[in-house]
């Protein structure tokens, strides 16, 4: 208010109107700070901080071009001005022109070596560029020069989440809310690496947090809904994803990932509903194009088929939005029927995604080879088998993914002693550590590993006797089940080879770990793997795993059905012969397929792309 009486008493003061624009800009008054700088650079044409503070107003308004704009004028008034240089550097990567950015702070670095604002969105712009390391090296310089930078550790900690490096990246947000408790941005981020990690309660919790200090936060309700989704609460994860549009109407990503919860209770018309909301907010958006793309049967007169095809024509893509598209499309031209183009599609997205994954084949090779290693240790294990049995008994249904595993939950899930949890996490985080040698394998640790597991276990057992964890690629820990849940069942279903390696090649998976799937040489190489790896479990353990053909089970259902529920000694129920009617969610990429009645043939599906694949799965013929 004092200023705004300065300016009518000195209605040509510059540097009066430059204060009112600083104290509009300082109450979030983004249009009027922006309507009284540009009274100030028209008062005075050579006062370059005028400039530079409009430049940094039009960038909060998203006018890049006219933000770049006067901060050009700024610097051709001041050239050493390093301030103006940074902002102008803001506005480009808001741009996507990450390079010219990185010039733009590198000249302010050399004008103002200590400027830690440069280095932190030095930063952000390497980390836009997927550079990692040189963006971790960028906000420790930044944080040298300014300790208790609290965005320079949030962004560090969003990198480190990035590299996988997850508790290097909790404790660098913890580092921020030590700096600043009330930051709730922190703990919204601290949430996202706590749900990568399975901790979704503990997320929650933080989320909580996050809401606590800032009510009307949309991006956390927003992950909310993620983790309450991987939950299977679908419900909730819906609600949160109807506030988070409450306050911010036309968020894209809450659209598609309220389209992903509804897709995943078989609600498809409401999901495409989703889907379309958030393509017409933001008509270029690469991943709700190919969630949608997979419930849609596509005609060559649908129109986001042209679009889709337009976009991926596109110079300016980013690789993970290029590999959606890729994705998106090879499905479209399948439909269509043109599978040259489907079969191109399949192997560009493939070929990007293991990029952007850095998949190594040598590494699963690794892995493999010390799970067998470990797997004698651990058979060799004394372990006293609890009197107290498990309250909530696992039933692991395990295989290759795209093998059936889906279809066989949903039938034993209809059981009613049955609770259908899905694809679980927790196995894999309690595991893995034994497997990879990190972990002393003794009785203690076997104990602690069976402990947590059930506790977990409850979590979800919707207070069901039997509760099915269905993580395909349990089938590498089958050894530690056997170990420390000795009363669990393991259901281990196969489909045919080739049927199973092309599925996996075909369909984009969410989950990072399943970079073999996106090069048809390394998903035969990994099937090889994983057949070995059975073979070697049936060597050590015999009948203690259920085998299960899926293409069996499809042509004589009742019979292997029958056989299924008999070998797990539940009681025969007619439900489990018509799985379709079960409403669970499901969340795999045979969401659609197990909404209808069993049906046969699926498993020659792959057959029409055999011209393309040049004789590489006669090999798999070998391995029926």
């Amino acid at each position: 208010e004092q200023a705004t009486s300065l300016t009518e008493q000195y209605p040509k003061a510059f540097v009066v109107w430059n204060i009112l624009g600083a104290a509009n800009k300082g109450l979030g008054r983004v249009q009027a700070a922006s309507e009284t700088l540009k009274k100030v650079t028209e008062l005075n044409p050579t006062y370059a901080v005028g400039f530079n503070n409009l430049g940094v107003v039009l960038q909060e308004q998203g006018k890049l071009d006219e933000a770049i704009e006067a901060c050009t004028k700024a610097l051709a008034i001041k050239p050493d001005y390093a301030e103006a240089h940074n902002n102008m550097a803001t506005a480009l990567r808001d741009q996507g022109k990450f390079d010219v950015a990185i010039e733009a702070l590198n000249k302010a670095l050399s004008l103002k070596p200590d400027y830690a604002d440069a280095y932190y969105n030095m930063g952000n712009a390497l980390k836009d560029q997927n550079k990692l390391d040189e963006a971790l090296e960028a906000y420790n310089k930044a944080l040298a020069i300014k300790p208790d930078y609290a965005e320079a550790y949030i962004n560090m900690g969003n990198a480190l989440q990035e590299k996988g490096k997850l508790d290097e990246a909790i404790a660098s947000f913890n580092k921020a809310l030590t700096i600043k408790p009330d930051y709730a941005e922190a703990y919204n981020n601290m949430a996202n690496v706590l749900k990568d990690q399975g901790k979704l309660d503990e997320a929650l919790e933080a989320y909580n947090k996050a809401l606590t200090i800032k009510p009307d936060y949309a991006d956390a309700y927003n992950n909310m809904g993620v983790a309450l989704q991987d939950q299977g609460k679908l419900d909730e994860a819906i609600a949160a994803y109807n506030k988070s549009l409450s306050f911010k109407p036309d968020y894209a990503e809450a659209y598609n990932n309220k389209g992903n919860a509804l897709k995943d209770q078989g609600k498809f018309d409401e999901a495409i509903e989703a889907y379309s909301k958030a393509l017409s907010l933001k008509p270029d958006y690469a991943e709700a194009h190919r969630n949608l793309s997979s419930i849609i049967k596509y005609d060559s007169n649908h129109p986001q088929v042209a679009a889709v095809d337009k976009m991926t024509k596109r110079s300016d893509l980013n690789d993970d939005d290029r590999c959606n598209l890729h994705f998106a499309f090879a499905k479209m031209s399948e439909d269509i029927g043109d599978l040259d183009v489907a079969f191109e599609n399949y192997v560009a997205g493939g070929r990007l995604r293991q990029k952007l994954l850095s998949y190594d084949p040598r590494q699963d090779e690794i892995i493999f080879n010390q799970i067998k290693t470990t797997a004698l240790t651990i058979k060799d294990t004394f372990f006293n088998k609890p009197a107290k049995g498990a309250p909530h008994t696992p039933i692991f249904i395990l295989g290759m993914p795209r093998s059936g595993t889906t279809l066989v939950e949903q039938i034993i899930s209809s059981h009613s002693h049955v609770h259908g949890a899905g694809e679980l996490e927790i196995l894999r985080r309690l595991a893995a550590p034994f497997n990879f040698g990190n972990k002393m394998i003794n009785s203690d640790s076997i104990f602690q590993l069976r402990k947590a597991y059930l506790d977990e276990l409850a979590k979800v057992s919707n207070g069901s006797n039997f509760v099915t964890d269905k993580m395909p690629r349990n089938f590498q820990y089958i050894g530690l089940i056997l170990k420390a849940l000795p009363e669990a069942k393991i259901i281990h279903t196969k489909r045919d080879p080739a049927a199973t390696c092309w599925s996996n090649f075909k369909n984009y998976f969410s989950a990072k770990g399943l970079g073999y799937s996106y090069d048809l040489e390394d998903t035969v190489g990994y099937f090889k793997l994983y057949q070995d790896l059975m073979c070697f479990w049936d060597d050590l353990y015999g009948d203690q795993i259920y085998h299960l053909d899926y293409d069996r089970l499809t042509v004589e259902q009742e019979t292997e059905t029958r056989k299924l529920i008999e070998h797990m000694e539940l009681g025969w129920e007619d439900a489990c012969l018509s799985p379709q009617e079960n409403k669970r969610s499901v969340r795999t990429a045979s969401q659609q397929q197990v909404r209808e009645k069993v049906y046969t043939g699926s498993s020659d599906a792959w057959r029409k792309f055999e011209p393309y694949l040049n004789g590489l799965f006669d090999e798999l013929e070998q391995l029926i």
